[in-house]
């Protein structure tokens, strides 16, 4: 069933491949090694790094999230529209190795007992308790504790790793398997009980990751909150991804503007939908008025976050909202790829938002008088200034670079294109109502 018509050099990464790798890897370390340079000048050290380093970890661990998604819905619904652009999703896949190494600068707060006096540690204060929900948090001690925490990380991975390999042997299996067509419909067959596994995996490790920053704080909305953000990431990878590839001459003749339009409509339909659990988090807790949920928005919404979380409700959602609103912006090579480029970095500003508030917060809370009584209230330090300097942007594009360096050396080891896909014929005629 192979489509003799395309030219095997449309899907040959080749020499582009290995020049991308190392640009990609020259930035990324030198970037990285500058911020560790930083952490060790900063007055406050390594506490800022690793917090600004758990900032560009979950970015890149949500592109890679992303892409298990965006593989296992095409299989369950059986698209054909996304034939031509799967495998490169199924390369992003394949880099939860590299993700998993990455995240091992992580163990450092995790072990040491750095700061743990004043802040109950480097990253996650459970490891400590301390202050007024000293108690609470030690409540929670079977499930966040250091042993338990790391099985976790590694049962995670397991899952993720096993699930990558698999689709990816299954689709190279089938460029080589003739008019047989058993590779596909057995990755049809396992899509389903998959996406059950990764939707539980991906909402506790994103409890785990970033939920327990505040370990006092809770919401069973969260996991479906950076799952959104994950979708959003994966869209807009491959909708920058496919426009580097045909500025190269790669690629063309089998991803046309009907697939961009199709990546487009689900960028657009995921801001939405981002928008939407975002605010259901926000209106249900804020409106209950628990205490131990509602702590988690107030630091968010006293300096000096006040601002950022107006600008996290503008810039991720009602701007990109009207600007993916055309459908001649969707079907644009130039105006979707602005827009994709865009949403990264609006997906980076909210995971911005959801880490770094915690390393403004006062370590034992403000003391400050509320209708006549002295209440304790988890916000920052009176002048505390915005962490915003090199350190948040050096960090995330580091790794965001060795990543892209991952997926250029994978994909430089296989067609760029799943060349025997029994849907392949129906893609390439695909056209938009």
């Amino acid at each position: 069933m192979e489509n003799h018509t395309i030219d095997p050099a449309t899907y040959t990464l080749g020499e582009h491949g290995a020049r991308l790798k190392r640009n990609a890897t020259s930035v990324g370390v030198l970037a990285l090694a500058i911020s560790a340079y930083l952490g060790f000048a900063e007055g406050d050290a390594w506490r800022h790094f690793f917090h600004d380093y758990l900032l560009g970890y979950t970015f890149v661990l949500s592109i890679a999230l992303g892409s298990v998604f965006f593989v296992l819905i095409q299989h369950i619904t059986g698209s054909f529209w996304s034939t031509t652009v799967r495998r490169v999703a199924e390369t992003v896949m394949a880099q939860f190795p590299l993700v998993m190494l990455m995240g091992l600068p992580l163990l450092y707060p995790l072990l040491s007992h750095v700061g743990q006096d004043e802040f109950g540690g480097l990253l996650w204060p459970w490891l400590h308790p301390h202050g007024a929900h000293a108690s609470l948090i030690e409540g929670k001690h079977a499930f966040l504790n250091v042993s338990f925490f790391l099985i976790r990380q590694v049962f995670y991975f397991g899952v993720w790793i096993l699930m990558a390999r698999y689709f990816n042997k299954k689709s190279v299996e089938q460029d080589n398997s003739g008019d047989d067509v058993r590779p596909t419909f057995a990755m049809r067959k396992v899509a389903a009980p998959s996406m059950i596994l990764f939707a539980i995996t991906l909402t506790a490790a994103s409890f785990d990751l970033l939920m327990s920053l505040d370990p006092a704080w809770f919401s069973t909305i969260f996991g479906v909150y950076y799952f959104s953000g994950c979708v959003i990431a994966i869209f807009a990878f491959l909708a920058i991804t496919m426009d580097w590839l045909q500025d190269r001459n790669l690629m063309v003749g089998v991803f046309n503007q009907e697939h961009y339009h199709d990546l487009g409509k689900f960028l657009f339909a995921f801001v939405f939908f981002w928008g939407y659990i975002a605010f259901s988090q926000f209106m249900l807790l804020w409106y209950a008025g628990i205490p131990e949920e509602t702590g988690w928005y107030l630091l968010r919404q006293s300096d000096p976050w006040t601002n950022v979380s107006w600008a996290l409700l503008i810039l991720t959602f009602v701007i990109p909202f009207l600007g993916l609103l055309s459908r001649h912006v969707k079907r644009s090579r130039k105006t979707l790829k602005f827009w994709a480029w865009y949403m990264l970095v609006a997906h980076l500003f909210d995971l911005y938002y959801l880490i770094l508030p915690q390393f403004t917060k006062a370590a034992n809370g403000v003391d400050i008088m509320v209708d006549g009584k002295m209440q304790n209230i988890p916000i920052a330090e009176p002048g505390t200034s915005l962490p915003l300097g090199a350190m948040e942007v050096l960090i995330p594009v580091g790794l965001f670079c060795l990543f892209v360096a991952g997926v250029a050396s994978t994909a430089g080891k296989r067609p760029l294109l799943a060349k025997n896909d029994p849907l392949l014929p129906k893609c390439l005629g695909f056209h938009n109502i």
